[in-house]
Formats: C-alpha cells, sequence, structure tokens
C-alpha cells in the first residue's frame, strides 16, 4: 500500500516538475479556462443582481397592482399628422370636454362593482414647498386613503398611522417620508411639530420608514419617491390644499395664466388610482374591465393611462433571463474551448516527451502510472486557471458594480461550480492524452530520438 502511495506521490511530483519548467506554455493553455471561470462568474453575478432587482422592484409597486393615471391627449394637436384628419381632432377634442378626469367617485365605483378587487388607493399629488421653522424641502404633498400604505407595504418607524376619524373629518395631519424628516428634523423628533405645505399647516403624527427606490424606477413604475412625500388624509388635502373638480374665483384665474395642455393636466380630481386585485391570474382581465369602464364613464375619451406594472416586470424578468442565459452559454462555450486547448498541448507534450516515458516505463512506471501523471498535469493546470478565473471574475463582478449602474451579486454556489467544471475539465479533456502517454512502447520509447 505504501509503495503505491509513494509511486503517485512521485508521479504527481514529475507532473508538477513538468507544470514548473514550462511556466508560459502552462500560463498561455490555460488562459481559456481562467477567461472562460471568469465570464461565468461575471455573467451569474450579473443575472442574480437583475434578479434580484427585479424582485425588489416588485415589492416597491406592490403585489397585483394596476395604475391608472391621466394621460395628455393633446400633446400631438399641434403637429402634423397625416393619419389624424381635422375631424378626428374635433371628435377627440369633444370627448376630452365631456370627461370629468379622474374623480374619487370613480374609485368607489371600481372598489364596489368589479369582484376581482380587494383594495382602491385614490391618491392627490401635489408638487409643493414643505417648511417648518426657516427650513424647508421640495416634496409632494399627497392625499391618500388607508389602502395606500398596505398597498406598497410601507411601514413606521416612527408614531402611527392615520386613524378612521381622521380620515372622515379631514383633519390636518400628516405622516413625513424619511429623508423629509432628515431634511427639516435632523437632530431632533419630528412628531408633535407643526410643518407647512403650501398655505397647509399640519401635524405630524408619523414618519416612514427609508424606502430604498432611484429616480428612474419611481419614474418607469409610476411611483412617487416615497422618502420625499408628506402624506394627509386624502379629504385633508381636497378641503383644504386643492379639489380642482370645483370651479372657484382663484381656479379660474389660475388657468387663464396657464397653457392649454396644463389645464388639460390639472382638470383631474385624482392624480392616480391604484387599483389591488386578489390574485395574479386576474390582472389582465380587471385591466380590460376597468378600461371599458373608464371609457364608458369618460364619454370615450381615452383621457387615462392604465398600467400593470407587475405584468411589465416580469416581461423585463423574461428578457433578461433569456440575455443572461445566452451570456453564459457564450461564457460556458469559451470554458469548453480552454479544455480543447488543454487537450491540444497535452497531446503535443506527449509527443516531445516519448523518451521520458519510455525511462519511466523502463525503470517500473505501469501504464497507470503514466496514466495519473499526465491527468496530474492536465488537472493542475485546469485547477490553477480556475482558481485564477474565480479571482478575475469576483474583481470584473466588483468593477461592474463600482463603473456601472449594473447590479451583481457574486454566490459560493457560482463559485462552486465554475471551480468543479474546471477540475472536471481537467479530467475529461486531460485522459485522452494521458491515455495516449500510457500505451506507448516502452522500447520504441527509448529508441526515440
Amino acid at each position: 500500500m505504501k509503495l503505491k502511495l509513494d509511486k503517485y506521490i512521485l508521479s504527481l511530483q514529475i507532473a508538477l516538475g513538468a507544470v514548473f519548467d514550462n511556466k508560459v506554455r502552462s500560463m498561455l493553455t490555460a488562459l481559456g479556462i481562467i477567461f472562460g471561470v471568469a465570464a461565468v462568474i461575471a455573467m451569474l453575478a450579473i443575472g442574480s443582481g437583475a434578479k434580484k432587482e427585479i424582485l425588489d422592484q416588485m415589492k416597491l409597486v406592490g403585489v397585483n397592482n394596476i395604475v391608472i393615471t391621466p394621460s395628455n391627449t393633446n400633446t400631438n394637436d399641434n403637429t402634423d399628422n397625416e393619419d389624424n384628419s381635422s375631424s378626428t381632432k374635433q371628435e377627440k377634442k369633444s370627448k376630452e370636454k365631456l370627461s370629468r378626469g379622474l374623480t374619487i367617485q370613480e374609485a368607489l365605483s371600481i372598489k364596489n362593482t368589479i369582484p376581482s378587487v380587494v383594495r382602491v388607493s385614490p391618491e392627490v399629488i401635489n408638487k409643493t414647498d414643505i417648511i417648518y421653522q426657516g427650513r424647508d424641502a421640495k416634496g409632494s404633498f399627497t392625499g391618500i386613503t388607508h389602502d395606500y400604505f398596505n398597498i406598497y407595504s410601507l411601514e413606521l418607524e416612527q408614531g402611527s398611522f392615520f386613524n378612521p376619524f381622521q380620515y372622515a373629518h379631514a383633519k390636518q395631519v400628516c405622516i413625513i417620508g424619511h429623508n423629509i424628516k432628515s431634511r427639516l428634523f435632523p437632530t431632533e423628533s419630528a412628531l408633535g411639530k407643526q410643518i407647512k405645505c403650501g398655505d397647509v399647516w399640519l401635524t405630524i403624527i408619523g414618519v416612514l420608514r427609508s424606502h430604498g427606490i432611484n429616480t428612474n424606477q419611481s419614474t418607469d413604475l409610476k411611483l412617487g419617491d416615497f422618502n420625499m412625500n408628506v402624506y394627509a388624509p386624502l379629504q385633508t388635502v381636497l378641503l383644504r390644499f386643492n379639489d380642482r373638480s370645483i370651479v372657484t374665483k382663484k381656479s379660474l384665474k389660475s388657468r387663464q395664466r396657464k397653457t392649454s395642455k396644463e389645464q388639460n393636466q390639472n382638470r383631474n380630481q385624482l392624480d392616480k388610482i391604484v387599483v389591488q386585485v386578489e390574485k395574479t391570474a386576474q390582472l389582465k382581465s380587471t385591466a380590460f374591465i376597468l378600461n371599458k369602464m373608464l371609457e364608458r364613464r369618460h364619454s370615450g375619451a381615452k383621457d387615462y393611462q392604465i398600467t400593470v406594472p407587475e405584468l411589465l416586470l416580469k416581461q423585463e424578468q423574461k428578457t433578461r433571463s433569456i440575455f443572461n442565459l445566452v451570456l453564459g452559454a457564450i461564457a460556458s462555450i469559451s470554458l469548453i474551448v480552454g479544455g480543447i486547448g488543454i487537450m491540444n498541448i497535452m497531446l503535443a507534450s506527449v509527443m516531445e516527451r516519448i523518451r521520458e516515458i519510455g525511462v519511466r516505463r523502463a525503470i517500473g512506471a505501469t501504464q497507470k502510472d503514466i496514466v495519473f501523471q499526465f491527468l496530474s498535469e492536465a488537472i493542475l493546470i485546469s485547477v490553477s486557471g480556475g482558481i485564477i478565473g474565480i479571482i478575475l471574475g469576483v474583481s470584473i463582478a466588483k468593477l461592474i458594480t463600482s463603473f456601472t449602474e449594473i447590479p451583481t451579486i457574486i454566490s459560493s454556489f457560482s463559485i462552486i461550480i465554475s471551480f468543479g467544471v474546471s477540475a472536471g475539465i481537467g479530467i475529461i479533456f486531460g485522459y485522452m492524452p494521458a491515455k495516449k502517454a500510457a500505451v506507448q512502447d516502452p522500447v520504441t520509447s527509448l529508441r526515440h530520438e
């Protein structure tokens, strides 16, 4: 047993000596493995990062939500378009005049009429200055109902949510986003303090936890910046700040100063209606019913837009998965090419070292010993290339995150798989040259010049 072990150790030492004696050739042989492993790790890291980003976005938009927002149908009225005749434009304008835009009545009707709907969150969003004792911040003064916090799974850092009495009686209370608190109350508690939004004074009863979302995400998914919002009961905002459905002397003067485009945007009582359905399978059918319902209530005017963020994100996830699969396949091909390179170099090495093989066989080495020697060389090259490739792949993934906005997640699974594949390639592609070396005739090998 000890003699057999000594023979294997000797074969391994000879293999190590051959690798180190030909450092340049060994390194060039390992390049295919190095770049293949690095590419696989980097691609898997990008794929994992993309998957996590999509899942985070799904959490941001909530589960099974449909977003209804006003849309401006007059944006192309002043441009020359051969497809739009003057009569068609006139018909559109007539329909828009009959439409009242998005209203609270529509939100209530959606909740009471469509069985698949679980929650409805009407929103009024006003950009304004938020002021506290000389400090101010630009943000949104948003009117909401109790369903809003449930739909978006928002949690409080301090204080409490609105109660039914505050909703029903339009109390001047508010909940502020995390960044509003940081800017206006950097060193003190915000609870119980009064802030001014436009002309309205509000008492803070709660502060939201920080909610991570970037500008691009909030725009694409039709979300506001939760951290820069001041939330108040919907009736509070409509009664004390601005209700566009009511014509007042102030609103008439404001309309005279604004363009027709701005008038079109501001005729809606609500800026958004978020509808949450019970099951994902009901999203498409519910969106279809909503479209028909709103088209009838808006007198045929398409002055609204219906978006299903979850379906859009799932489609994006599917596209990214296909893209990552293609990239992974390309990276895997480079690993196979690296394995073929190892096989070719090892076959050439066998031809160069025929006399060495003959000497070893003459002093008692068996075919198994020769196989083990040359197989060990191939495995050493592939494993070394795999280790270097892992280091390079991790570095590339970190550099991608540092210099671009692409998130990457390096998993231990990808590292183990890459290392296992590189070792496997050494065994698979190294066996043929090793077998060729082992079957050499000792007498013929010794005579080889």
